[in-house]
């Protein structure tokens, strides 16, 4: 019996084991793969604080630098630098490029995002203001974080204007709705 108990314990660690890699020779993302894709899509903007690391370059290291208000660092040797729209993906290659052969060899350059741009919320809620963005954030978070609705708050009247849209239309969402840095949200309140 127990030995028949210990086969039985073999065999479907096996069988996972040959599952978990069948996955991933079959080229299906894992749960990292996915979380580091969508952090992937984040585009800088106006605000946002990074940080650049050159392996091996202090002298090249920049920490907690804010993009001006046209979307632009100074670094050295490059000078500056219109980063607005660009992942951090993307900037790592403008870097390398740029350092690669003038200055370095083989430049293996990291640029981490140190604060997001903060989002906006107004109306029946808590405490109306700007709040430092968070990745993940959603209306329903968004608006605990501004302390709560207010009584006569409606929550089937939720709006949230898109940082980036050129007509600065608001758009009706629901609680689940993500937010993104920049974005503007309004509660309106509720009559009945």
């Amino acid at each position: 019996m127990r030995f028949l108990g210990r086969f039985i314990l073999f065999a479907c660690l096996c069988l996972g084991s040959a599952f978990a890699w069948a996955q991933q020779d079959a080229g299906v993302p894992s749960n990292e793969d996915l979380s580091n894709e969508a952090l992937s899509k984040y585009r800088l903007g106006s605000g946002d604080v990074i940080s650049i690391n050159v392996f091996g370059e202090d002298d090249l290291k920049k920490e907690k630098i804010r993009l001006t208000d046209a979307g632009t660092i100074s670094y050295p040797v490059l000078g500056e630098l219109q980063v607005r729209g660009k992942t951090a993906g993307e900037l790592e290659k403008i870097l390398v490029e740029g350092l690669r052969g003038r200055y370095l060899v083989n430049p293996r350059v990291s640029v981490t995002i140190d604060e997001y741009r903060p989002f906006f919320i107004n109306g029946q809620v808590g405490n109306s203001g700007k709040f430092p963005y968070q990745p993940g954030l959603t209306v329903r978070k968004a608006v605990t974080i501004a302390g709560g609705f207010k009584e006569r708050a409606s929550l089937s009247k939720i709006f949230v204007v898109r940082e980036g849209d050129p007509s600065n239309k608001p758009v009706k969402v629901d609680l689940n709705a993500p937010i993104y840095p920049g974005d503007m949200i309004t509660v309106e309140e509720s009559f009945f």
